[in-house]
């Protein structure tokens, strides 16, 4: 299901079925948890060229700026790889909105 028809779900139950198939598609589900390094709330994205590593709180999820960043990792990578969420954004790009986020 793509992001774009999700956001017919309430938006709470939207941002659980993203987080859902992101840490599922990770092996972050059953089979193994988040790092250790990643705190409760929290998970992980790769960005940029370099694929540097971020950990972002979960409530970034219910941003727009967010979300749109989201739908590009669906339509460009997918979510079913065992590399983590791949965003495709320039670093640069990544930190000015995590700037404005916080």
């Amino acid at each position: 299901m793509a992001i774009k028809a999700s956001s017919k779900l309430p938006q709470r139950a939207a941002i659980k079925h993203i987080l859902k198939k992101c840490s599922s598609s990770f092996g972050y589900g059953h089979e193994r948890s988040l790092p250790d390094d990643v705190p409760k709330g929290h998970f992980d994205v790769y960005v940029g060229e370099n694929r540097s590593r971020y950990i972002i709180p979960i409530s970034w999820l219910d941003r727009p700026e967010f979300r749109v960043l989201l739908q590009r990792a669906e339509e460009e990578f997918g979510f079913n790889h065992d590399t983590g969420l791949q965003i495709p954004c320039e670093e640069v790009v990544f930190r000015s909105l995590t700037a404005m986020i916080r």
